[in-house]
């Protein structure tokens, strides 16, 4: 392995995942689930019901407290019900090096079927971590939150990131990044927005992002159903039997407690190859709601193949914790920026992905559109 993870600090690009991968740090994986900056987990065949969701304690295997729990055996070819609780074994292995962490988030796909994914490794308190130098076990609870979701051995449903250092931007370095790679575009305009144009909240060097409704498809609400959500079928379900779209009634969207919604921000948002991007929970002052479930934005989303993109809206997973009236252009997202180690081969609009077309809020891929 060379030394490429000391030229630079930050987020960790895929060039230097896959060294880690052939040197033996991350065990069990395929270099074709690299991505840009971030690395595709796989499910393995290893699944149980649980009771409820937790956390080891320091030097606690997840199997040590699987032998000392309620659980059932769950076969894989049997749909996981919506609303209850899978702890599922990932194939990865990781022995990472001692400057080096994780984190993990959902996928896209994984959020926009209202699919709950955390991850839990071994002798870690915390969800969705890994600290340097871990070396372990992966796993994730699977929680299907609307309706029932059929998986396959090696489907991938959640990704992990790695860090050598938070190198997340700061106020300043917002501004300056805005003027320099235009983070932020208006879709009716095609022009770039100005760092005073955009809503920057409470200096913490986040970007706050507002709600579209003015689209031609504002929406969806999920439809909780008994439905299955077949993980192995692409482009094959009726979207509605699972989705309807939601209605704009003088100017306002009523969303209700506890519903699921697909939205879409207004912003059109580009990410240049040298930075990453993760939207970040909203301040509850904004409303009582959780925005999203999967939340890393590759370097080059919206960026082109030569730099000529003009950024692309972010389709939201919302979930209100108490009945919503919301209009358009209020906030409804956050995310920050940080910095690349190195700029990764290939960059998100380079590479093949069900979203690189996006207008509005997007279904996940198993959808007929």
């Amino acid at each position: 392995m060379n030394a490429s993870i000391l030229n630079g600090k930050g987020t960790l690009p895929s060039q230097t995942i896959i060294e880690l991968i052939r040197a033996g740090f991350i065990q069990n994986a395929k270099e074709e689930n690299v991505r840009p900056a971030s690395l595709d987990l796989s499910i393995s065949d290893e699944i149980y019901s649980v009771d409820g969701i937790f956390q080891p304690t320091k030097g606690e295997t997840v199997r040590k407290i699987l032998g000392k729990i309620n659980k059932k055996k769950h076969p894989i070819s049997k749909p996981l019900l919506h609303d209850q609780i899978y702890l599922v074994r990932l194939n990865e292995l990781l022995e990472l090096p001692h400057s080096v962490y994780g984190f993990f988030n959902p996928r896209s796909t994984s959020g926009r079927i209202d699919l709950h994914v955390r991850l839990i490794a071994d002798g870690i308190s915390r969800y969705d971590s890994v600290n340097p130098g871990f070396t372990g076990e992966l796993w994730i609870f699977v929680i299907p939150k609307t309706f029932p979701v059929k998986l396959f051995e090696g489907a991938s449903l959640n990704q992990i990131r790695f860090f050598n250092m938070d190198t997340r931007l700061n106020p300043f370095e917002v501004e300056v990044a805005v003027k320099n790679y235009k983070l932020l575009w208006y879709q009716n305009k095609g022009t770039a927005y100005k760092y005073e144009d955009m809503t920057v909240s409470e200096k913490d060097g986040s970007v706050v992002l507002t709600l579209d409704l003015e689209g031609e498809n504002p929406g969806y609400e999920g439809i909780v159903s008994d439905n299955v959500v077949d993980l192995s079928l692409v482009g094959h379900h009726d979207q509605k039997k699972f989705f309807k779209k939601i209605e704009i009634k003088d100017g306002f969207a009523y969303l209700k407690k506890g519903a699921f919604y697909l939205l879409a921000t207004h912003e059109a948002v580009r990410v240049p190859p040298e930075l990453a991007c993760e939207m970040i929970p909203m301040d509850v002052r904004s409303a009582e709601f959780r925005s999203h479930y999967a939340g890393f934005i590759d370097p080059g989303w919206g960026w082109g193949t030569r730099a000529e993109g003009k950024g692309r809206p972010l389709t939201l997973e919302v979930r209100p914790l108490e009945d919503l009236i919301v209009r358009h252009g209020q906030p409804i997202a956050k995310v920050k920026f940080e910095r690349m180690t190195d700029m990764p081969p290939q960059s998100y609009d380079t590479i093949s992905s069900n979203y690189i077309v996006q207008a509005g809020p997007r279904l996940a891929k198993h959808f007929k559109i």
